[in-house]
């Protein structure tokens, strides 16, 4: 059994009563969890597993495959403030897909998890900015060591390494001018 603070970043169905729930450790890195029964009403997991929650997670590495059992949920930060209106969703929602691009399964980068930690913190207590969209990718490119030329912009650096950048940066480009 291990124990680590973790970012949700992603649920997705799948059974009629289990999810599989994606999250972000520093420790481990991204990891995926199947939350057995989290889609019943009366499960054990009600209320601890949103898009965005800072958690406090205790899961059972399987041996066999990259899913592993999630045991336990305790929420440390619901992140409340990101959650009132849809550009600071949308913001989130998109720096969760350039984390989920830039990184692999089981590989720790305590500096992206930090980051990540960082950006919902700010979008907590901030509106969603074309600032801080710049900033975070910014600093991504950075920490990844990706940044390029001086002429070049993080967004076209991550492009070039990458070779796509998630669907939602130009419409966010446009919401947030």
């Amino acid at each position: 059994m291990e124990t680590t603070p973790a970012l949700l970043l992603r649920k997705t169905k799948l059974t009629e009563t289990s999810l599989i729930v994606t999250w972000f450790t520093e420790a481990h890195g991204k990891i995926q969890t199947v939350a057995k029964g989290a889609r019943q009403p009366k499960s054990r997991f009600a209320g601890v597993l949103d898009l965005f929650f800072d958690c406090e997670i205790q899961f059972a590495r399987s041996q066999k495959s990259e899913l592993h059992i999630l045991r336990e949920v305790v929420l440390r930060n619901p992140h409340e403030g990101l959650r009132v209106d849809y550009s600071r969703v949308a913001l989130a929602a998109y720096f969760v897909e350039l984390i989920e691009l830039v990184t692999e399964t089981d590989h720790p980068v305590p500096e992206l998890h930090d980051l990540l930690k960082r950006a919902f913190s700010h979008l907590n207590e901030k509106p969603a900015s074309l600032r801080a969209l710049l900033h975070f990718e910014t600093e991504l490119v950075r920490l990844l060591g990706i940044q390029g030329q001086e002429n070049v912009t993080p967004a076209v650096a991550m492009g070039r390494v990458y070779h796509r950048l998630p669907k939602a940066r130009p419409g966010l480009l446009k919401m947030l001018r």
